[in-house]
């Protein structure tokens, strides 16, 4: 078992994957980790950076440079609030494969990605890499959009489906919380208004509260008629939640919001963090 909590956060130096770094870097000062900034090397994102550079001649030298300045400003910011260190990593290859690869080479704890969710004028999903990271990824993943900055969460909503992971999962949502002294409200989405899902909501309750350490933990009850997806959405605006938390392992649940099409649900989360509990 490993000492050091250790967090990839991908890069290519666009605004959103900026902003995934601030919310690595934050994180990374509460666990006392070790930070590793990590960039694959592809033509189609290097051209966009340095368009002159029409041979790709230097781009090794353009992408180190950029992840030694980020190392610097984020080592200069954060080891003295609690960050162990700061390292840089570059691959090659496919963006997908090269992290998730990594991720699995150093036993990350988690991975931290940004993506720009939806298009607006053309309604085109454009945040597929987190997507697929998400979705094929054994480890946990925070996906930051683009336009949400950091702050401490006051609320963390965990959504739950009566699963026996729960009991471990929640531990780790607890974690978070003591960090930053926030509310963690655990949900129950269901389609139905049935007297069932009110006694299975009593019973998991019971059954979770004694792996619940915490104090500032509400248990909620929420009928969705039409989309879960979209319902939790909602729930996540009227309660003032800041991240959303799932269980991957949750096929009845998780399966519904994600995966048909992970790139197109993920849309619906564009204004607040997606964190994805894949192992314990």
């Amino acid at each position: 078992m490993q000492d050091t909590f250790t967090i990839l956060c991908p890069t290519d130096f666009s605004e959103c994957s900026l902003n995934a770094i601030e919310f690595a870097t934050r994180l990374g000062e509460k666990y006392n980790a070790e930070l590793i900034l990590f960039h694959v090397l592809n033509r189609e994102d290097y051209e966009k950076l340095s368009p002159n550079d029409t041979t790709g001649k230097n781009q090794l030298e353009f992408v180190t440079e950029k992840l030694s300045n980020l190392k610097k400003a984020v080592s200069k910011e954060a080891l003295d609030k609690g960050l162990k260190s700061c390292l840089i990593s570059i691959k090659q290859g496919n963006v997908v494969k090269e992290t998730l690869n990594y991720a699995a080479e150093i036993s990350a704890d988690l991975i931290i990605v940004g993506t720009e969710g939806v298009n607006d004028f053309r309604e085109n999903i454009i945040g597929s890499r987190a997507s697929n990271i998400v979705e094929k990824s054994a480890q946990d993943v925070l996906v930051v959009p683009r336009k949400v900055y950091f702050k401490s969460p006051r609320k963390l909503v965990y959504a739950s489906d009566y699963m026996e992971e729960d009991k471990l999962a929640i531990q780790k949502v607890v974690e978070v919380a003591r960090f930053f002294d926030s509310e963690i409200d655990v949900i129950h989405a269901s389609s139905t208004h049935k007297a069932l899902d009110k006694s299975l909501h009593m019973t998991m309750v019971d059954e979770i509260k004694p792996f619940i350490k915490y104090e500032k933990v509400n248990f909620v009850l929420k009928s969705f008629r039409d989309d879960l997806a979209l319902g939790l959405e909602n729930y996540l605006q009227t309660a003032k939640g800041d991240i959303l938390v799932t269980l991957s392992e949750k096929k009845s649940f998780f399966d519904q919001i994600f995966s048909k099409n992970l790139s197109k649900k993920m849309a619906y989360f564009i204004n607040k963090p997606l964190w994805v509990i894949k192992s314990f």
